[in-house]
């Protein structure tokens, strides 16, 4: 920059998109997509003009396809990096390594002023309109955990397929609400929490993860996998 040349600002209107987009994530991660009006978020944005959010977004359903896709590539993009690492150090890559790939990026995103509530919003959006979250990322900002899971499945290839199937869908369910709860309680607190911040908890999480896909199966469990019909 040259001397006296003065800082370069963003049009009014990217502010006012920002603004309302803070101010919906919040909203939606504490209330759901469901218990949050446009009205709200608008008033919570701190815009006077009631017809803002249609103004800049059309609907408050692209608002939230908009939100997800924004957090959606930051995660992508950090875990593809962290996968490229691993994959051409030439060692041989471990679960542990997935998963802290994994999870890592999300534990991260929540901790940055500019995604406060996305871990949560999206965890709700996921469990209360799956469809709608499916269709913002369009096959296209989840690479780098489509390639976390290609490598879990290579690697725990011992289990059979069914129940690895569904245990690696039993640890999306797990890890999204373990995230999305850190992420709350971290955020009601202005002094460290006494449960989520203790230095061992990340590798605590990682563990309780790691054995939900990891453990050897129970021979109930085999019993009834290899039932007709199963």
């Amino acid at each position: 920059m040259s001397r006296g040349q003065p800082p370069a600002t963003r049009p009014h209107g990217d502010l006012t998109k920002d603004q309302i987009k803070a101010a919906a994530q919040l909203l939606f991660a504490r209330h759901g997509i469901d218990g949050v009006t446009v009205r709200q978020i608008v008033q919570a944005a701190g815009q006077r003009n009631k017809a803002a959010l249609q103004y800049h977004f059309g609907s408050k359903e692209e608002l939230i396809r908009q939100l997800v896709v924004e957090g959606a590539k930051a995660l992508d993009e950090r875990r593809n990096h962290l996968l490229d690492g691993i994959e051409q150090s030439g060692k041989p890559i471990t679960v542990r390594e997935v998963l802290r790939i994994l999870v890592l990026p999300v534990l991260e995103l929540a901790n940055e002023d500019k995604w406060k509530g996305y871990v949560q919003f999206s965890s709700n959006l996921q469990m209360s309109h799956r469809e709608i979250f499916r269709s913002a990322l369009n096959s296209r900002w989840n690479s780098g955990y489509v390639r976390c899971f290609n490598h879990l499945k290579k690697l725990l290839n011992r289990i059979p397929r069914a129940l690895l199937e569904q245990r690696l869908s039993i640890f999306i369910i797990y890890g999204n609400a373990i995230t999305s709860v850190r992420e709350f309680e971290l955020s009601m607190h202005k002094q460290p929490n006494r449960f989520w911040s203790k230095s061992f908890t990340i590798e605590n999480i990682l563990d309780t993860l790691e054995a939900t896909i990891t453990c050897k199966p129970s021979e109930a469990t085999l019993a009834e996998l290899g039932k007709p019909g199963r």
